[in-house]
């Protein structure tokens, strides 16, 4: 399980030091966080600093806990567990006045704070960050919302779902005529990546100045900014990209093979990989057609190129397209089901794969981080916490006595 790693003394938000001794080690060793959030865009944002061996303290509605944990599996469901492996968790009521005491105690001894509650919220419970800073003014204090803590939307309830919407990636991804929402939460992980960038960015800056600071992000900010690249052309042409823009643009194709076999070429803008297309299909007289000898003549012609090689592409198997292409050097690969993602030798050679097991809950496969790190080993981070499953440890941490922790649980405090 995972154990904690660097408490600090009280007032001084821990201040670890990261990196472990000559580069080994988890690189956040030391540093712990605080996590008042649910769903997806907290705690992935945590959840990327305990898989870099930060001591994550999740604290939860102690008699539900994150709502995530009751998507299935009593309290522990696949959803809850792939945003909050190697953390602890604290059961707490934050209504009752012990608690929201206990949870500033926690704070003040912390180095990160990060939370995704409405706009507010923090503050009327008494723990937003000029109350927390207060006390420590070392905290990295992160606030995630739908829309901003200003603005005419603050309000708002935001899900991930808005967020794709109304900032723009939706309409970049989907056919306006037919609409349709994606598959994966996009935003509330944009956001959770970009919470985290900013909190690390935090804690060096602190390693220079000492001080804490104030980081906010939102579902709305966070994937914008993703979409700089669109939003640079649109400033720059004056036209409204849609889904078609960067295909034409990138040169990036889908097809279905002879077989029912779905996948994708992109051949940017190198020449080489259009005249390997063209090698690959056996049609060389394609590669000096006027329509496609350049790729500002492939771009004017997409659409004609796309309905040519689909047609092309109908009469053999998948596999035997994505051979060809292999050996002409052409960007390709098959749109894979996630039974074929895993089933591939290049992303098994990753070691993404992880198999946890806890205590009393048993093996569990998780995915692993984006990122790998020399010298930090995670298979050292340890399984998702069951709900409370630590507060007892947490408090004990504060130095509170089983006396008082069995008093406080009588109180339905935790």
């Amino acid at each position: 399980m995972s154990t904690p790693q660097g408490a600090g003394a009280p007032g001084t938000g821990g201040h670890g030091t990261a990196g472990g001794e000559g580069g080994r080690g988890a690189p956040l060793a030391g540093i712990r966080v605080v996590e008042l959030a649910s769903y997806v865009t907290g705690p992935h944002a945590s959840v990327l600093l305990a898989d870099m061996g930060a001591d994550v303290i999740k604290v939860e509605e102690r008699t539900q806990g994150d709502p995530f944990r009751g998507w299935g599996k009593g309290g522990y469901s696949p959803t809850f567990r792939s945003c909050n492996r190697g953390k602890r968790s604290l059961g707490i009521d934050l209504r009752k006045p012990e608690g929201k005491r206990i949870v500033m105690d926690i704070a003040a001894r912390a180095d990160v704070l990060i939370e995704n509650y409405r706009p507010g919220v923090m503050d009327r419970l008494g723990l937003g960050y000029e109350a927390i800073s207060a006390r420590n003014p070392g905290i990295i204090y992160c606030s995630i919302s739908g829309f901003g803590s200003s603005g005419p939307y603050r309000d708002r309830p935001g899900y991930d779902t808005v967020g794709q919407a109304m900032s723009g990636l939706l309409g970049m991804t989907t056919d306006f005529e037919h609409p349709q929402t994606m598959g994966i939460s996009f935003s509330d992980h944009i956001t959770g990546e970009a919470a985290a960038y900013g909190v690390l960015a935090a804690l060096v800056g602190r390693g220079a100045t000492g001080k804490g600071r104030r980081v906010e992000t939102s579902l709305l900010q966070a994937t914008i900014a993703f979409l700089a690249e669109n939003a640079a052309r649109y400033f720059d042409e004056d036209d409204v990209p849609t889904r078609a823009t960067r295909a034409k643009i990138a040169q990036a194709y889908a097809f279905v093979a002879g077989d029912g076999g779905p996948f994708v070429v992109h051949l940017s803008s190198p020449p080489k990989f259009w005249e390997g297309l063209t090698n690959a299909v056996a049609r060389p007289e394609l590669f000096a057609d006027p329509r496609f000898v350049d790729r500002a003549a492939r771009i004017r012609n997409y659409d004609e190129l796309e309905a040519i090689l689909a047609a092309i592409f109908r009469t053999a198997p998948r596999a035997d397209w994505l051979a060809k292409l292999e050996a002409n050097d052409v960007p390709a690969g098959p749109i894979n089901r996630f039974d074929e993602v895993f089933a591939d030798p290049a992303v098994q050679a990753l070691g993404m794969v992880r198999t946890v097991t806890h205590p009393t809950a048993g093996p569990m496969q998780l995915l692993s981080g984006p990122v790998t790190v020399s010298g930090h080993d995670e298979s050292e981070i340890g399984p998702p916490p069951l709900l409370g499953e630590h507060t007892d440890q947490v408090l004990g941490e504060l130095g509170l006595d089983a006396a008082a922790i069995a008093a406080l649980r009588a109180a339905e405090v935790i």
